[in-house]
Parts: C-alpha cells; structure tokens; sequence
C-alpha cells in the first residue's frame, strides 16, 4: 500500500497562501461592519428596482430588477475587497511586510477577494425574497444547476478581474475613493441595469469585453424555460475573461509592488 505523495513544494505553499488569507478574511468580516452594509443595500436596491419597473408597467424587465442588485453586491464586494486589501495594510503599516513575504500578493488579494463575494452570493436570496414578499414576483429558475455554475464561474471571474484592479490600488494612495468610479460605468456596459439594445449602438461593442455582460445575459436566460443557446460558449467567455484578468492581475501586482518598494511610496495612505 502506498502513501500518497504530497503536493509539489510551490503548489502546497500557494494552497497554503490562499486557505490563510481566507480565514483572516472570514474573521475580519466578522468585525468590519463595512461588508455588512453591502448585503443591506441589496434589498433597498431590488424594492427600488421593482417599483421602477412595475410602474413603468414593464413586468418584462422583473428578470432585471432582480438579478441587478445581486450582480451589483458581488462586483461592489470584489472591488471593496482588492481595495481594502491594500488600504487596511497600508494604514495598519503592514503592507511592507506583506509584501517582503515569500508568498505571491496576488494569492492574497485573490483569495479574500474570492471568499468574501462567495459569502455576498447570500444576496441572491435576499432579492428573491424581496420581489415575492414585498411584489408577490416570484422569479423561477428553469434551469438551476446552470444558474449556480454561471453564478459561481462569474464569482471566480469577479474575483480574478478584482485582483487587477488591486494593482491600480497600490499606485493610488486614495483606493477606496475609486470604487465608485469602476462601479457604474461597468454596470452600464454590462447591461445590469438595462437591456444591452437599449444602449447607444456605438456603446454596444465595448460590453463583450466586460465579462458581466455575458454573465447577466446567461443568468437572465436560466430564468425561462426552453433551452439555453450558446450557454457552453458564454460559460467558457466568462471564465477566459476572468483567467486573463486574474493571470494580468498577478504580473500586474507584482510589477506595481516591485516598483513602490523601490520609489518608496509603499507606505503612502
């Protein structure tokens, strides 16, 4: 009988890495009362929705209202998170230290980014809940194995397009102010809001970039029933767009940090 063998040195210490960043991310939320106002939001965000669309007498656009505010939560918490990462060290003065470790800041990043929008996914629920106790809209789901995988391939991407933006946020010493800023213009281009063909056409293009367009579209389409077109390709879209910005991110990181240790702006809050 033979043992098995452990894991490759490099691979065991990113498994490592990214599991000890998850706890100390799971334990900081537990006290940060910021991430809790996130998931407050969602509800608020999907009553004014729904009264916007129930007014305008377009129950078509229900889909909208309800899946908006849970896209909205999971990419706000990502962009908060790789944010935070970097502010918290810096104002603990810390993030020197983090980045003089052996382990990849990446990992890091990505793995508290990872387990925070997989706690947000609790925002699926709350907006469901909204729309039948408050609208009597039920929403049902005609495909749910293929609305869980979109969602967790899109949490995935959310969290590797996040670990990019990290590196914007180690050059800015003001990162959390920029949040906002990346929020909307990416709602609006993804169709969160609205209907992509309700978007001026020269805007439409620039959506097939944002990998959100392609998950709002896929989780729209497992609402009804019918088979999905194309659900394989736009799975496989979301998830090569969230590889690249995870696999940028992580050169990106890398570079920024080599460069902010060595102009001495590591410490700037």
């Amino acid at each position: 009988m033979t043992t098995p063998r452990p894991a490759a040195g490099p691979l065991r210490d990113t498994l490592v890495v990214f599991a000890g960043s998850a706890r100390f991310q799971l334990a900081f939320a537990r006290t940060n009362p910021d991430f809790l106002l996130v998931l407050v939001r969602t509800p608020l965000t999907t009553l004014i929705l729904l009264a916007l669309s129930t007014h305008a007498g377009r129950p078509d656009l229900a889909a909208y209202a309800v899946l908006a505010p849970v896209l909205m939560t999971l990419w706000d918490m990502a962009l908060l998170i790789a944010s935070d990462v970097i502010t918290k060290e810096r104002s603990w003065g810390t993030l020197e230290l983090l980045a003089a470790t052996p382990a990849r800041f990446a990992v890091v990043v990505l793995a508290r980014v990872l387990t925070v929008t997989t706690v947000s996914l609790l925002s699926t629920v709350e907006a469901w809940l909204v729309a039948r106790a408050v609208f009597g809209v039920t929403i049902g789901v005609a495909h749910p194995a293929l609305f869980a995988l979109t969602m967790t391939v899109s949490s995935l991407a959310m969290a590797g397009t996040a670990t990019l933006m990290s590196a914007l946020f180690v050059l800015a010493p003001h990162a959390r102010f920029m949040t906002n800023t990346l929020s909307y213009p990416v709602y609006l281009l993804a169709g969160v809001f609205v209907p992509l063909s309700m978007l001026p056409a020269w805007v439409r293009p620039l959506s097939s970039v944002v990998f959100l367009s392609w998950s709002a579209d896929l989780l729209r389409a497992t609402l009804t029933a019918g088979p999905v077109a194309g659900a394989g390709r736009s799975l496989a879209v979301i998830a090569v767009l969230g590889l690249a910005g995870a696999l940028a991110g992580s050169v990106a990181v890398t570079r920024v940090l080599r460069h902010a240790r060595a102009a001495g702006t590591l410490s700037e809050v």
